[in-house]
């Protein structure tokens, strides 16, 4: 389901694709986030996103038009994970609101794996 905003002149519509790809920028830019995240099917193993693909790494819930966003990173190690979870979810209601003008309720975040600096 989409977000809409509507006014006098008309109505916009903006697709859960659309909010997951601003999420994931902003996560993303994060210190310590090395990138989205998603789970293989066949062994439950989190596989690092390429850029182009950081929305399926988001799941996004619209209800009237307030958002609920799940994001699922990797993190890089050695980084306090709660103080990087607090500054992910910070960031993306943030930068998910000021695109959109839609209000986010949540943000939670899941640490699907961490990498060491420098291996893939």
């Amino acid at each position: 389901m989409a977000a809409e905003m509507k006014n006098e002149k008309g109505l916009i519509e903006i697709s859960n694709t659309v909010i997951a790809k601003l999420a994931g920028h902003a996560a993303t830019g994060c210190y310590g986030v090395v990138g989205m995240a998603t789970r293989s099917s066949k062994d439950g193993l989190a596989k690092l996103l390429k850029m182009e693909q950081m929305d399926r790494g988001i799941k996004v819930k619209v209800v009237n038009n307030v958002l609920d966003i799940s994001v699922f990173v990797i993190l890089e190690y050695g980084v306090n994970i709660g103080s990087v979870g607090e500054i992910i979810k910070n960031n993306v209601k943030y930068q998910v609101e000021e695109a959109t003008g839609l209000e986010v309720r949540s943000v939670t975040v899941h640490v699907e794996s961490i990498r060491v600096h420098g291996k893939k």
